[in-house]
Order: C-alpha cells, then structure tokens, then sequence
C-alpha cells in the first residue's frame, strides 16, 4: 500500500511537470484514463471528459499562456487518492481563451484532487482561482485602453 501511495504521488508530480511545464499531450494520453471526468477542471468551471477533453483545455490554455509554469507546493496521497497544491505563473501573450492578448503577467493557485486507478487519473475535482486570472487579464487590457 505504501508503494501505491508514492507511486500515486510521483504521478500527480509527473502530470504538473510533463503536461504543464514541459508541455507535453503525449503524458495526457498515457495518463488519464478513457472515462475519466474532471470537475471544474476548465477555464470557465465546466467539468473535463477523457484525454480528449484535456489536450483541448491544454492547446487553449497554452495558447493562451505559452510560458505557463506550474510550481507543486504540497502533495498529499492517501490510497488511491492525491491532493495537490500548486500556483501557476504567466503572461497572456496569446488569444486561446478568446480574449486579445494583454502581455498581463498573472499569477493563479489551485487544489486538485485526483484519484488513481492503475496508473491513470479517473476522476478528477479542481478548484483553480480562475476569477483572479480573468480579473488580471481584464486589468491588463483596462490599463492598455487609458494608456493608448
């Protein structure tokens, strides 16, 4: 049980590294399983279906953000379950979420919630201050409009 309970937590350290750091959709292939469901995983809190349902809020936000880091702060794995904190660093320097880009640097944290069946995610619950990354955008483009 130990062993699963590292193994679990080196997956959750792998997916922020791989997927978000290194950029990398294969990692998203090979570990959320085909039926996985993510809540409030996407930019808008709608909830994230297979790995299919990944790679596009993946494209979107690092379209987005194509210098997104992800720092892990805490990982916590007890059975089949991991908890992870995290904060994400970026500037909006491209249109993926719709919005023009406003070179604003932004700054987000967020807790998710994993849990693990053979090596793949399988359900996933997020919670992501994605308010404070509009609002950071939004302040941004204000600032341009006046000084423009």
């Amino acid at each position: 049980m130990a062993e699963q309970v590292e193994q679990n937590a080196a997956l959750a350290r792998r997916w922020f590294e791989e997927v978000w750091n290194q950029k990398n959709p294969d990692t998203v292939r090979e570990l959320v399983a085909p039926d996985c469901v993510a809540r409030g995983t996407s930019e808008t809190g709608g909830d994230l279906r297979g790995p299919d349902g990944f790679l596009a809020l993946q494209s979107r936000l690092l379209n987005a953000f194509p210098d997104l880091h992800i720092e892990v702060q805490d990982v916590l794995a007890v059975g089949d379950k991991i908890a992870v904190r995290w904060t994400g660093t970026m500037h909006h320097s491209g249109d993926g979420l719709g919005i023009a880009p406003t070179g604003a640097e932004i700054k987000v944290n967020g807790i998710g919630l994993a849990r693990i069946e053979d090596g793949k995610l399988v359900e996933v619950w997020d919670s992501w201050d994605k308010l404070a990354m509009f609002q950071q955008i939004e302040a941004a483009a204000k600032a341009r409009s006046t000084s423009a």
